[in-house]
């Protein structure tokens, strides 16, 4: 009986020795992820910028615009609403229209 409970207290030993193992391994993965994670978010820095102008066209010329220059978005000036807003073309598709509101 006494070896049969010695043998019981080994094996819970060594359950616990693993248990922190796999958790000490799960904590330098994390550990790596998030070093990685800051390290791509240092790495990707703003390498290019773009300036022009905005010119008031309504939501259908915009995507003229966008079509005859090949991109999947257009900036625009909406003379209705006074506002900057954004068409672009959707994976379905269609197009979309983004028209920010402040508050």
């Amino acid at each position: 009986m006494q070896r049969q409970i010695v043998r019981y207290k080994e094996r819970l030993s060594g359950r616990a020795k693993a248990a922190r193992r796999r958790e000490a391994a799960a904590a330098a993965v994390l550990e790596a992820v998030e070093q990685r994670s800051a390290a791509e978010e240092e790495a990707t820095p703003i390498v290019k910028t773009k300036r022009f102008a905005i010119k008031p066209m309504d939501p259908d010329e915009a995507i003229d615009q966008m079509e005859l220059l090949g991109h999947d978005f257009f900036v625009f000036l909406n003379p209705g609403s006074g506002r900057v807003n954004v068409v672009y073309r959707r994976k379905d598709r269609g197009y979309g229209l983004i028209d920010p509101e402040f508050g």
